[in-house]
């Protein structure tokens, strides 16, 4: 079986590393990948916007699946173009996938589905935006209306900081063209989680629970990022609480996209807040999420392979995915400056003494490689994972392989996975 995986980030190397397992697979391939896909599979130079070549490349290697990994194609519709060619794909239509590129699409799904969900108002005007935030108490969260590599999201503790945060997007284009909307959301404080779905629109099959840890610095200070590190199970999800996700979240959001036409295939991505013991959407995104991938998929006992054929052929309720019992702990080395500017070409250090480690992978998300030199090309440089029997083993594991691989600027969180296993 011939598989390519569209992208470039720690997420595809992942899914690369994961779909490389399989007795399945005769060839993968990725566009356009990284320092460490290439291990693995064959790097394709084709941008992940660019929807013709992606295609027609398909088409002359006679791809029997491609899989999606970030959002960017998904928005532009890449699952539709390939299926109109009759080529398998994995990840939904434009149109579901707006569940993710826009914010108040997916909110206005929520009510009519009447799915929980904090209270907000979606905003193209400064000055009624200036209004509402006048009019309201503070925390509030004030979030682009589209894609901004998880960084469109702030918490404004003030309302100074809230009136600095729609300016910055509506007035100085900070997100360009995904904050030319805000959404001004109701804070709700509690416990964040991440539930990940298989869903072939009619079947939904949660994956572990996971928790991202979105801030930059230690006990969740700093600006948002696109993940910092993850781990996975999260022991807030308790088998109720996973059941009463899915069947008051995720089925009725399959559901509803069903009924107007836009039936969800691939990976429904849910990110909650667990207030007061109840949980409520904060987002969706509409493909794995990252770093949570790093930490869900090395638990995955069964081939991925099986499982997202049976999501693209739609007989996802025929299949019985299994888990290993044990947990996983990523942490995301990061330049100096993420999630702002940082500098690029550093070459990392390090890398080798990790490569026969039996409990960890070193997953990479902004790397290449300039000669015999595996150098940064990203904000989230790596992500190293460990899998232990227990959380804390499992966290002990990757902090000792983190000391291990250095470039210079490299920073990264001494607290991963701390709701969990306390400090010590």
């Amino acid at each position: 079986m011939k598989i390519l995986v569209i992208g470039n980030g720690g997420r595809e190397h992942t899914l690369v590393w994961k779909l490389s397992q399989s007795p399945r697979v005769s060839a993968l391939y990725c566009a356009p990948g990284n320092a460490g896909i290439r291990q693995l599979a064959t790097c394709v130079p084709l941008k992940v916007d660019d929807l013709a070549g992606l295609k027609n490349f398909a088409q002359e290697k006679e791809i029997d699946l491609t899989v999606v990994g970030p959002e960017l194609p998904l928005s532009l519709g890449i699952a539709d173009e390939f299926r109109k060619a009759k080529l398998r794909i994995f990840g939904p239509t434009r149109n579901a996938a707006c569940i993710e590129s826009s914010k108040s699409f997916a909110k206005d799904l929520l009510l009519r589905c009447h799915v929980p969900t904090p209270q907000s108002k979606t905003f193209d005007q400064l000055d009624q935006a200036r209004a509402y935030i006048d009019s309201h108490a503070v925390p509030l969260v004030v979030k682009a209306d589209g894609l901004a590599q998880g960084k469109g999201v702030i918490i404004a503790q003030t309302k100074e900081e809230a009136h600095e945060a729609v300016t910055k997007m509506l007035e100085h284009g900070q997100f360009g063209e995904a904050g030319m909307r805000v959404m001004i959301e109701e804070f709700l404080d509690g416990e964040e989680l991440t539930l990940m779905a298989f869903a072939d629109g009619r079947t939904v099959i949660p994956m572990i629970a996971a928790q991202d840890h979105k801030r930059v610095g230690e006990g969740d200070t700093g600006p948002n990022t696109g993940g910092m590190g993850a781990y996975a199970p999260a022991p807030i999800a308790t088998d109720s609480l996973r059941q009463r996700i899915v069947r008051d979240i995720l089925n009725p959001v399959v559901e509803g996209l069903s009924r107007v036409g836009s039936p969800y295939y691939g990976v429904l991505y849910a990110g909650l807040m667990i207030h007061q013991g109840e949980p409520y959407v904060l987002e969706f995104n509409a493909r794995f999420g990252d770093p949570e991938t790093q930490v869900v998929l090395p638990l995955l006992k069964t081939d991925l392979v099986d499982v997202l054929e049976a999501v693209v052929e739609h007989r996802l309720d025929q299949i019985a995915i299994q888990w290993h019992d044990d947990a996983a702990v990523c942490v995301v080395l990061a330049s100096y400056g993420y999630p702002g500017s940082y500098q690029s070409g550093l070459p990392i250090s390090g890398l080798s003494t990790l490569d026969h480690a039996k409990d960890l992978v070193v997953f990479h998300a902004g790397t290449e490689t300039q000669g015999n030199d595996v150098v940064t090309s990203g904000g989230r440089v790596l992500g190293i994972t460990a899998i232990g029997h227990d959380l804390r083993s499992a966290r002990n594991r990757v902090y000792e392989a983190v000391d291990l691989v250095t470039f210079d600027g490299q920073h990264h969180r001494r607290d991963i996975a701390h709701r969990a296993v306390p400090l010590t």
